[in-house]
């Protein structure tokens, strides 16, 4: 799929997840060998991305889509932008500073953490979330 970018596999021969930036915003991207299938990003999804990726909690990504931490500072500094609240803006914004210095991974994903709480599911896994909404749009 071209500009995507993969985060992650869910498991070392299983489909990669990723996102892909487009004019109207971003998109969450799921591929195996055979098959693509994307669906619009919220800024949650995009958090849990990033927060997932800096863990380093999934597998390692085929290396000719792998995201880097430029990629993945431009999606945070997206959400950022289309933030309304101060306090949470500021949160993300460190965060892309913290990309941006290159932190370490714990670093920028406890300020992830931060910057997603209070969203509906703050409370949910990262990497679950990820693996079971991969696994809804491979099967639509």
């Amino acid at each position: 799929m071209q500009g995507a970018y993969a985060i992650g596999r869910t498991h070392e021969a299983g489909p990669w997840l990723g996102f892909q930036p487009t004019h109207a915003g971003y998109r969450f991207v799921v591929a195996t060998e055979t098959d693509v299938r994307s669906r619009e990003a919220d800024a949650d999804l995009l958090l849990v991305l990033a927060i997932a990726y800096f863990e380093e909690a999934l597998a390692d990504p085929p290396q000719e889509v792998a995201a880097t931490h430029a990629d993945l500072s431009g999606m945070v500094r997206h959400v950022a932008a289309l933030e309304q609240d101060p306090g949470r803006r500021l949160l993300l914004n460190e965060a892309v500073d913290a990309i941006d210095d290159g932190l370490g991974g714990d670093a920028v994903a406890a300020r992830l953490n931060a910057a997603r709480a209070g969203n509906a599911d703050e409370q949910a896994d990262p990497v679950d979330l990820l693996v079971e909404l991969a696994e809804e749009l491979l099967q639509d």
